[in-house]
């Protein structure tokens, strides 16, 4: 998706995001790529609801198929999420025409994600949340948003599948943005 594509299909990628149950899957194929039954087994959902939500977000270019594989005497199909590919979409759909209100939108459904993923804490370890209004110089403002950028790559690349022996499941939401002068 980028800008050079209709506004049509830009807005489908964000209906897609929208959904609770597809932003879920995002962060699980961040970390691998999985089957619709891989999905649906981690997810609780029956394969036809895993298929379903695939296909949209196939379909919005967000996912992309990574690979076949014949189970069962069938094939499977494996899709990953491309967390690179995302950050340039991203940018792009923050200037394109509804931008501000896509992100809003996105914000939105995020914000009842964290809802959802909080009541699965294990706050006995700690964490960390900071969330501020400030004014700060413009170049220090650019360093620190790349400084996190590179952070949310790394973390991106440290991902793995679901359950994967040694690793804890973590959540980890970044929203970062300039505010209009008022």
């Amino acid at each position: 998706m980028s800008l050079g594509d209709p506004p049509e299909s830009r807005q489908a990628a964000l209906r897609a995001m929208a959904h609770p149950v597809r932003l879920r899957m995002l962060s699980l194929l961040t970390g691998a790529s999985l089957t619709a039954a891989d999905i649906a087994r981690e997810l609780g959902l029956t394969h036809a609801n895993a298929s379903y939500h695939l296909r949209n977000l196939l379909a919005a270019g967000l996912i992309v198929q990574a690979a076949e594989e014949r189970i069962r005497g069938g094939v499977a199909k494996r899709y990953r999420y491309d967390a690179e590919r995302s950050r340039d979409r991203d940018r792009e759909t923050m200037l394109g025409e509804h931008g501000a209100d896509s992100q809003r939108a996105l914000f939105a459904v995020v914000a009842n994600e964290l809802i959802r993923r909080t009541a699965a804490a294990d706050w006995s370890v700690g964490g960390s949340m900071t969330d501020a209004e400030l004014w700060v110089d413009p170049d220090a403002w650019r360093a620190i948003r790349d400084r996190i950028t590179e952070l949310s790559r790394d973390l991106h690349a440290a991902a793995r599948p679901p359950h994967t022996p040694g690793t804890i499941r973590t959540s980890t939401t970044i929203a970062m943005f300039r505010m209009a002068e008022s």
